[in-house]
């Protein structure tokens, strides 16, 4: 039973941290994947093919790769307050810079650039979390954090829409107007972020003193408890195959996430929507992902189970992709990618309980960083072969079901994954990670 200092602690500890985090990310994300939104227009004005739109957007997760572990690896040095607001000043003035671009090259360039800034930032976060809440909740925890991907594309997307109608204003084209106003924000948080967050609980004076102290005693016994914890050489972080799997489920996510991000708008506009109603009707599926995405993350912690919970958000994901690309019917297209909507976000914060069940302190923070460098490559992989596919075809159709085939294997991956070890041997499903 939860006990009044419990209670009370976490919810001090959530309502300082989390809002603030949500809105966060919520920039963060929405400049990210805003590209899809500028490519409405961009991409006739600077005469970019869709694979040349494709390789550009997952650019930036060549460089969010490369620069990833480092960056997380800072943070625990040099503290979240510094890092994370040296983070979102950097991507802040990169993202305002992509109005500037004047052809595919300096698309490519920048969004390399952009994918070194941003680099660590959401890893970063993950690990922030876990100094600050005790396993028991951190399901619901990175849920209400992650909420803010989707509820960035349901409060984002239409007024994206809008500032494409921006297009003349003192000269400027539509989407150069969304990538300047969008990347203010950034810029703005980075200086509340560092005068706002704090690195660890012993430094927490807004808790009181009972509080401080239940805090940090239980999260040093869950770190006692686990069998890896302090700093572990990075190769061995890499190679370590319950982390590689948990990768590979991580990559079937992302793909699926990433083929929304990019390309949902251009999808919905060949209903023969305009720009502004397109980011209307883009509130549907991301409204329905917020609520799986809260739902599933409450219902995996009250069971206290992750692995079938994830895979049955994976395959929900999959499955409603697979019908989405096959069905004409725009109505009906709009409910399936509601219902991939469901499964992708639901996934997403089940799969960062993972790491922190037998890792800690730089053992942890290296894994979750090694997960998301290298599950954040569908990044890449997803929109390029979307793009590519969609040129070679003159439909999205094929694309979509090579997306969603990277569902089902992080689906079939994650239901062979032992408790605390790597995937379980063959024929044999390990039990239900707590």
């Amino acid at each position: 039973m939860t006990t009044d200092i419990e209670a009370r602690t976490i919810r001090r500890v959530s309502w300082r941290l989390i809002p603030f985090l949500i809105v966060c990310y919520f920039v963060a994300y929405l400049d990210r994947v805003n590209v899809g939104f500028a490519s409405l227009s961009m991409n006739r004005d600077l005469n970019i093919s869709a694979t040349a739109y494709g390789l550009g957007a997952g650019l930036f997760f060549i460089t969010y790769f490369i620069f990833e572990v480092p960056s997380n690896l800072a943070l625990e040095k040099f503290g979240a307050r510094r890092w994370i607001a040296r983070i979102m000043l950097s991507w802040g003035l990169i993202s305002g810079g992509m109005a500037f671009i004047g052809g595919e090259t300096s698309f490519y360039i920048m969004r390399l650039l952009l994918g070194a800034a941003e680099a660590g930032f959401f890893p970063g976060i993950i690990f922030y979390l876990t100094l600050w809440f005790p396993a028991a909740y951190r399901a619901r925890i990175v849920s209400l954090f992650m909420v803010a991907i989707p509820l960035s594309s349901v409060i984002g997307s239409p007024i994206s829409g809008l500032l494409l109608e921006l297009d003349g204003v003192l000269g400027f084209k539509g989407w150069q107007w969304l990538y300047v106003i969008e990347a203010l924000p950034a810029i703005v948080l980075s200086v509340m972020t560092y005068l706002y967050l704090t690195d660890r609980p012993a430094e927490a004076r807004w808790l009181a003193p009972d509080e401080r102290e239940w805090l940090e005693r239980t999260l040093a016994a869950e770190a006692a408890r686990n069998p890896h914890q302090g700093h572990v050489p990075l190769t061995q972080e890499i190679l370590n195959p319950r982390v590689l799997a948990i990768a590979v489920v991580y990559f079937g996510a992302v793909a699926l996430l990433y083929a929304f991000g990019f390309f949902l708008p251009q999808i919905f506009k060949a209903f023969g929507l305009t720009n502004a109603q397109t980011g209307f009707v883009m509130i549907i599926p991301y409204a329905v992902g917020t609520v799986g995405m809260l739902w599933w993350g409450r219902r995996s912690d009250a069971r206290k189970e992750r692995r079938y919970h994830l895979a049955a958000a994976l395959a929900c994901a999959s499955v409603c992709t697979i019908g989405a690309a096959l069905v004409g019917d725009p109505i009906l297209k709009v409910v399936l990618f509601s219902g991939a909507a469901l499964g992708i976000f639901g996934a997403l914060p089940i799969t960062w309980t993972l790491p922190t069940e037998t890792l800690s302190g730089a053992a942890a923070a290296g894994a979750i960083a090694v997960v998301n460098s290298i599950g954040n490559l569908s990044g890449f992989v997803a929109p390029y072969a979307v793009g590519a596919i969609k040129d070679w075809t003159g439909s999205f159709t094929g694309g979509l079901l090579l997306i969603a085939c990277a569902g089902i294997v992080g689906m079939v991956t994650v239901l062979r994954l032992s408790q605390t070890g790597a995937p379980a041997a063959p024929g044999r499903v390990g039990a239900p990670a707590e």
